[in-house]
């Protein structure tokens, strides 16, 4: 068996990176003896089309289950379409999602847990890169989705579908679609939980970068 994470550094100690499509690093993992593979993510920077071209990508490297923070529905329907198994909602570090899964605590995934284009803006090592930073205005509380570029004023917060969206069916979730259930207070927990942990990392590469920054321009 070979498991694959997405992970935001290449290593077993790093944290499982929430955005499947564009994450940094793909971590290919034995289960068994922990010997692993860590390959960058040929599609973080992909205009369009970053989910379901790292989906393929992964089968092509002979995944046989995916641990992930998030999943779209056209990465999700490759996926299965490749017999790779989904699990979504893992947070803690590379190693740590391992050991869940080992003992069980992890169950394969039913549907995606995100909409298409999470994650868009975050690419590359720059916590501001393109399409990233404080979209369309302060308001709303923590802002209505987490924002859609520097550009365009104090927007709706630091990146696509990261916070409170007013378009999603239940605060911090994805809309539902035909056929698809609604959003148990435990998933939306868990997906909160998860979008914790993506902004407490997105504000350490920011804080870096920050100091980076200033360093340079002293």
């Amino acid at each position: 068996m070979k498991i694959v994470v997405s992970a935001s550094t290449a290593d077993l100690s790093s944290p499982v990176d929430p955005r499947f499509g564009r994450c940094p690093y793909f971590l290919f993992i034995d289960p068994e003896t922990m010997q692993f593979e860590a390959v960058e993510n040929p599609n973080i920077a992909s205009s369009s089309g970053a989910g379901i071209q790292s989906a393929q990508f992964v089968a092509n490297k002979g995944a046989n289950v995916l641990l992930t923070g998030s999943c779209g529905p056209n990465a999700f329907r490759t996926l299965n379409g490749a017999g790779v198994e989904v699990i979504v909602g893992v947070t803690g570090t590379v190693q740590e999602a391992i050991q869940q899964y080992k003992s069980g605590k992890l169950q394969a995934t039913a549907q995606p847990n995100v909409p298409s284009h999470f994650g868009m803006g975050m690419e590359g090592s720059s916590p501001m890169g393109p399409g990233s930073g404080m979209g369309r205005g302060m308001g709303r509380g923590m802002g209505g989705g987490m924002g859609r570029g520097m550009g365009r004023g104090m927007g709706r917060g630091m990146v696509p579908g990261m916070g409170y969206d007013p378009t999603f069916q239940t605060p911090g979730m994805p809309p539902s679609s035909p056929g698809m259930p609604p959003v148990s207070p435990e998933e939306e927990l868990q997906h909160l939980k998860q979008q914790t942990e993506s902004l407490r990392q997105q504000m350490e590469i920011i804080t870096k970068r920050i100091k980076d920054l200033e360093k340079k321009s002293k």
